[in-house]
């Protein structure tokens, strides 16, 4: 199978060798099993197997690779995954890589619907899902540092989240428009103090030794731009299966029915989800309990623990909102069924776009090596997602804490304030515990999610059931 393989002497691991197709497929089987942990802990596998075990991509086309991801919407550990699957195997090799990455949490998400759905209102499951509403705070707080620590460099960055936090939490802007101003003042800032605003392009050279890098270099593997024909078939095929079901649902159920409403506004979540699924969960959050009411504020919280225990990207908590959607709804179809089929449309309008953007653009990344305006432009926009996390944070912390929130308007602003005497004493308790064993104690997310359960459930049947 491989060209190497009587050369007993030289280990594995040394020596990068191009995979088959079903190797590959094997290995992106294992990397799906393996993506806990959100979007850091999921690029840490690939690169452990990838870069360090298999030696199919070198270190620096990894980081660029990783830095182009970054730059469009949707999750860039699944587009960094369809990305190398491209590399190694062309089209077929990146829909596997990125198919997969997606299916287990896909499966595994769609299992935890259905018990949710069927048995809330059992003791038990809500006893757990008390404590895992606490556990869920203290990671998006831990996430919010992380991002801080990383993207506020300087006191232009500082302002960008700064003006990001009161532009969403104060005056309800929406999502995209924080996005796109930032991408414009990183823009403007590259020129105008490119000190500031400079992003880390970080490209070395090739590695010679790492299957792909070496494909390139001896022409074996082509990163050669597509031509104008090949672009237009590529977007013509995606943007048909993406769009095509959308508008067809709109024309033959009509735009308030809700199949349709989850196609459209999950679409429309796919084009704007920058900097991950914590900046965009705050627009999704807040939409779907404030605006179409498909769940509350606490069953949010409650996927969002689904996404965080289970393989595959944090974002597949959006396939939890259109199942709760859809079984609510159901119109004449039996609720778990019409939640299944709202499952299944969520994640397909969701995540057809991100092999999309990799299948049209990656053939042009060479082109944006050390791009100075794209990665001043991603340095603006991964700074406003800080202020757009810390809104996250606060929205979650009032919803989990206090019973009781009510919104008033004061000279434009839009105030969230909660009823102090309706706070939830043990859930505070337990989000303080959560916190101190992640921030203090550096005690690992699973781990913390296992004991924030065992305790709330232990809390919840003793007092409150």
């Amino acid at each position: 199978m491989h060209e190497q393989a009587d050369a007993p002497d030289v280990p594995e691991a040394a020596v990068g060798r191009h995979p088959s197709f079903a190797e590959a497929t094997r290995v992106w089987l294992r990397v799906a099993a393996l993506s806990f942990g959100g979007p850091a802990g999921q690029i840490a596998v690939m690169h452990r197997i990838l870069v360090e075990e298999k030696r199919w991509i070198g270190e620096s086309r990894f980081l660029h690779a990783l830095n182009y991801c970054m730059l469009l919407p949707g999750p860039e550990a699944q587009q960094l995954a369809t990305y190398v699957g491209w590399l190694l195997h062309g089209t077929r090799g990146g829909l596997v890589a990125g198919t997969l990455f997606v299916l287990p949490g896909f499966l595994a998400i769609l299992a935890l619907s259905v018990l949710y759905a069927g048995y809330q209102e059992l003791t038990l499951v809500q006893a757990v899902f008390f404590g895992i509403k606490a556990a869920v705070l203290a990671v998006v707080v831990q996430a919010l540092l992380r991002i801080a620590r990383r993207a506020l460099r300087n006191r232009a960055m500082y302002a960008v989240a700064g003006a990001a936090f009161v532009a969403i939490f104060f005056l309800a802007v929406p999502f995209p428009l924080i996005v796109a101003g930032a991408a414009v003042i990183g823009l403007a800032g590259a020129r105008a103090a490119p000190a500031l605003f400079g992003g880390r392009a970080g490209h070395g050279p090739a590695d010679p030794e790492a299957a792909i890098d070496a494909g390139l270099a001896e022409g074996r593997l082509s990163s050669a731009p597509p031509s104008v024909r090949g672009a237009l078939t590529v977007a013509g095929v995606c943007l048909a299966l993406w769009l095509v079901p959308v508008a067809a649902l709109v024309l033959a159920l009509g735009p308030d029915h809700l199949y349709a409403q989850e196609a459209v506004f999950f679409s429309k979540m796919a084009v704007v989800t920058f900097g991950g699924a914590y900046a965009v969960l705050a627009y999704v959050a807040q939409q779907a309990v404030e605006v179409y009411g498909w769940l509350s504020p606490g069953e949010m919280l409650d996927g969002l623990g689904m996404a965080e225990t289970t393989p595959g990207p944090l974002i597949m908590v959006l396939q939890f909102v259109g199942f709760l959607g859809a079984y609510r709804d159901s119109g004449p179809l039996d609720p778990m069924l019409a939640g299944t089929l709202g499952a299944v449309l969520t994640t397909w309008v969701t995540f057809v776009p991100c092999f999309l953007w990799i299948f049209l653009g990656a053939p042009f990344v060479e082109a944006l090596r050390g791009n100075r305006h794209l990665n001043a432009a991603l340095s603006a926009i991964t700074a406003a997602v800080v202020g757009v996390v810390l809104n996250l944070a606060l929205w979650f912390a009032l919803n989990v804490i206090f019973g009781r929130v009510a919104e008033r308007v004061w000279y434009g602003l839009v105030l969230q304030v909660p009823d102090v005497a309706s706070v939830d004493w043990a859930a505070l308790a337990l989000t303080l515990a959560a916190l101190i064993a992640m921030l203090r104690f550096k005690v690992g997310m699973l781990a913390t999610l296992a004991g924030s359960a065992g305790l709330g459930a232990l809390y919840f049947m003793t007092f409150a059931a």
